[in-house]
């Protein structure tokens, strides 16, 4: 019989500094402590929190277009690069050193930059142990339509979940959970927990948080965006805008939030919660995982092996795809 082991987990629905490292690390550090105050053992942040989703793209796709060059260099100079596993001083120190202290396990969406003089990016979701160091990084496998302009595809490397308290944790971003074999290849991997990354919490978004939980009988906390104009620098405001699409505000919510929690039976257990710039906590039962899983479990007794076999590769590609030898 499964332990009927409960975990508190926080999500922070909270505005990122757009385009400010040193702030947004600030204020993550700053989120982790708090959240840890509140009985958290896992915090959950949105889809590229450091240093902002880049919606401008979107509205700058043009050849040699000079303001998308020059958001480009900004959004480079402050993304953070993240160091080896083992390693504590890169650019989120101070997230690190604030999951060590409370004891806590970090999940944050992060524009990560492959080295301090690369010139590219990826969408990567990493994942900061209790003792601050880094138990994985994901990164995003395809970006999504103009995305493809700011960041490189990922690789399988991340494809893996990790132990906080006793549970498995895995995550995948944004249009990952339309990728069905990028959902199994969690599924198989015992995931009790799933966090989703989001820019926004569509309808889409929605049906498919739902529907991973449904499918793979687990939590799926699903982290979104907010972001008020007034978060948004002066002059990034009207690419930004133009970015989310003609449907955007002059004034107020730009991304509302819609952070969410659903259960291994589909249904909400923290229906979206739009408009609200706060952290949000829930206290899970995982024993409900195994309640569902009479029925479906789709790594297991529902699977069926001798008719599909998923190979995943999860070689991380040296830089460039180059290899030096002497």
């Amino acid at each position: 019989m499964a332990a009927m082991t409960r975990l508190t987990v926080a999500i922070v629905q909270q505005p990122a500094a757009l385009l400010d490292l040193a702030e947004s690390v600030r204020r993550a550090a700053t989120a982790v402590t708090r959240a840890a105050a509140d009985g958290a053992r896992l915090v959950v942040f949105p889809e590229t929190w450091l240093t902002g989703y880049p919606a401008w793209v979107f509205g700058l796709a043009g050849w040699k277009d000079p303001a998308a060059q020059h958001w480009h260099r900004l959004l480079l100079e402050q993304s953070p690069v993240i160091g080896p596993a083992d390693r504590v001083d890169d650019d989120v120190q101070p997230i690190r050193a604030a999951a060590a202290k409370a004891g806590v396990t970090v999940v944050i969406g992060v524009n990560e930059r492959a080295g301090r003089t690369g010139g590219t990016l990826f969408n990567s979701s990493l994942t900061i142990g209790p003792d601050g160091l880094t138990a994985n990084l994901h990164r995003k496998l395809t970006p999504t339509h103009t995305e493809r302009i700011v960041w490189a595809a990922g690789d399988g490397a991340g494809l893996d979940v990790v132990d906080v308290d006793g549970a498995t944790i895995g995550s995948l971003i944004c249009w990952e959970h339309f990728n069905p074999l990028a959902r199994q290849a969690l599924h198989v991997r015992g995931e009790e927990i799933h966090v989703a990354h989001w820019p926004d919490m569509a309808d889409s978004h929605q049906i498919a948080a739902r529907f991973y939980a449904l499918e793979g009988r687990c939590f799926v906390i699903s982290a979104a965006q907010i972001l008020d104009t007034a978060d948004v620098p002066a002059d990034l405001l009207e690419p930004f805008r133009a970015g989310i699409g003609p449907d955007a505000p002059d004034q107020g919510w730009l991304f509302d939030g819609g952070s969410s929690i659903a259960g291994p039976d589909g249904n909400w257990i923290v229906p979206p919660v739009f408009a609200e710039a706060r952290i949000i906590t829930a206290d899970l039962d995982l024993g409900r995982r195994y309640e569902e899983s009479l029925d479906l479990d789709v790594a297991g007794h529902y699977s069926r092996p001798d008719v599909f076999n998923l190979t995943v590769n999860r070689r991380r590609p040296p830089a460039g795809g180059v290899i030096f030898t002497n």
